[in-house]
């Protein structure tokens, strides 16, 4: 059908997560060195139009909620003009250490994300 399969948005969604997080300062991958790990607890996707293969898009990414040990990262995809939104969505996550027990956002976390 030419058009970028639906599953495809929550990659994007991921990509532009990690690019959040490495724009303020740290990668995901030293974020899990130092022992916590945010597994997707839920996500959702509002396909609004169709990205088509080959479209440029522009794909925004923030948090909407901070709790204890949780947040939620919301997302918009736009085609290339930010003229017409493509879909939106959100994940939220989870904070737990390596043994998938639940721990609060560390302080070094949400100075560099809020």
């Amino acid at each position: 059908m030419g058009v970028l399969y639906y599953a495809e948005y929550l990659h994007l969604f991921e990509r532009a997560r990690n690019a959040y997080i490495r724009e303020r300062g740290m990668s995901y991958k030293e974020v899990e060195k130092k022992g916590v790990f945010l597994p997707v607890r839920e996500a959702q996707c509002r396909y609004r139009a169709p990205a088509r293969y080959d479209d440029l898009i522009y794909v925004r990414a923030g948090v909407s909620e901070w709790k204890r040990a949780s947040l939620r990262f919301i997302y918009e995809i736009w085609d290339e003009g930010k003229t017409r939104c493509m879909a939106e969505g959100m994940t939220q996550h989870a904070f737990v250490d390596g043994a998938g027990k639940p721990v609060a956002i560390p302080s070094w976390f949400s100075e560099r994300c809020r």
